[in-house]
């Protein structure tokens, strides 16, 4: 592995993210199957943060904000052979520094296998959210 780079992609190809949905194992949670909808998905977020190990992407972090009170952490995956590295960490740190880290509460609702994750880097749970479900 080499040194990791992480950097704004409002462009990032829909195959890309599918694939590292895959590698991930976050395509399970999401429309993996529909790459228009993942385009969508794409397109229309806000904050679109990856991380590359030699042009490979290895992970990636989408997000929907206001850049000035709230940004919500829509996805965040990384390809399982570069788990434990850092990178989730890295990139949830340079979404929420994009979106205003001084101005700006960064949410996220956690995948259940990655709900141990989130409190061993620092972030607080909130025990009150509400949603309705698709359809």
């Amino acid at each position: 592995m080499s040194e990791i780079t992480y950097q704004l992609e409002p462009n990032l190809p829909a195959g890309e993210f599918i694939g590292v949905l895959k590698a991930s194992g976050l395509d399970a949670r999401r429309p993996a199957d529909n790459p228009e909808r993942i385009a969508r998905m794409l397109r229309e977020a806000d904050l679109v943060v990856t991380a590359r190990d030699d042009g490979k992407l290895v992970g990636i972090s989408r997000a929907l904000t206001d850049f000035s009170y709230c940004c919500y952490l829509s996805d965040l995956a990384v390809d399982v052979a570069y788990q434990h590295k850092g990178i989730g960490k890295k990139l949830i740190a340079e979404t929420h520094r994009h979106a205003g880290t001084k101005e700006v509460m960064l949410i996220l609702l956690a995948a259940p296998a990655a709900v141990d994750y989130y409190p061993k880097i620092g972030m607080q749970q909130h025990n009150s959210c509400w949603y309705f479900q698709r359809g």
